[in-house]
């Protein structure tokens, strides 16, 4: 029996191969976006708009001629691109404050906890409405909003199980060997609670793809020339009644990835979890 077929078999295995595959296939489309698609993405053939699919348009054209197959490949960098400063921009923040709250406690704990009970008064898209009224629109702006609404979510996680590992015994043992609270927390801490941490980042990579999309299909993220899921969604209103495909095509594709990334957390979640494994 082969390994992939194995591991199907463990906890989560399913939705490891399932989610492993659909997030896989967006990276691809991203990265191969980068050097090549059918079309130029921004060419403007307004003789053969709207054309249906075919060997020549696989998905066929928009209103402007340009084909929706380089559009929807190109967008999926947008999504990458997105997910990944945001996700990480949560990471670094919200496990830095998390760690600080869990070894320092008492008056810097509470008040690093206040701070991330007020920052959720700001979901992402409040926030980036906020920042767009001050800077304007724009892909960087969209970053920032989504990036800050998930470093309160990274903060209580790391805390929460920040707390169960400082009460261990190689905590306790490392305490006695004289090393000191950033050593312990960097060597020991966060080691062993960085499963939990990569499971929530899979979920909140698929949040921010949902997040971008929504804000661009508002206008507050990608502008033109960029290419966006949520801008062809917000484009394709207005013609659906003529072409539906046109915002089939794009909410598949933010469907998918959205899918593929809760997939791939609901596997790595179980299979991460030792109860799971020591069943298994």
């Amino acid at each position: 029996m082969s390994a992939w077929a194995t591991r199907g078999r463990q906890p989560g295995g399913l939705s490891l191969r399932l989610g492993g595959t659909l997030v896989a296939l967006l990276v691809a489309a991203a990265a191969l976006s980068l050097v090549w698609t059918p079309f130029p993405v921004n060419a403007i053939d307004v003789p053969h708009k709207l054309l249906e699919p075919s060997l020549t348009h696989w998905l066929g054209t928009d209103p402007l001629g340009r084909d929706l197959a380089s559009e929807i490949l190109a967008g999926a960098r947008i999504s990458i691109l997105v997910g990944v400063i945001a996700v990480g921009i949560g990471l670094l923040f919200g496990v830095s404050l998390g760690l600080i709250a869990a070894a320092a406690k008492g008056i810097v704990e509470e008040a690093i906890m206040k701070l991330c009970d007020f920052t959720f008064a700001f979901p992402a898209l409040l926030l980036a409405i906020l920042l767009t009224a001050t800077y304007g629109a724009g892909v960087v702006n969209a970053i920032v909003a989504i990036g800050v609404s998930n470093v309160p979510i990274f903060a209580r996680l790391t805390r929460a199980t920040a707390n169960g590992a400082l009460a261990r015994e190689y905590v306790l043992a490392a305490r006695a060997a004289g090393r000191g609270p950033l050593a312990i927390a960097i060597d020991h801490v966060l080691p062993n609670i960085a499963p939990a941490l990569i499971v929530q980042a899979t979920i909140q990579f698929a949040i921010a793809i949902l997040a971008e999309a929504a804000l661009s299909y508002l206008g507050l993220g990608a502008q033109p020339p960029q290419m966006s899921w949520g801008r062809l969604l917000a484009d394709a209103q207005a013609w659906m009644y003529v072409a539906p495909r046109l915002a089939v095509y794009p909410g598949l594709a933010v469907a998918l990835s959205v899918l593929g990334l809760n997939l791939l957390g609901d596997g790595l979640r179980d299979a991460l979890d030792p109860k799971l494994r020591a069943r298994s």
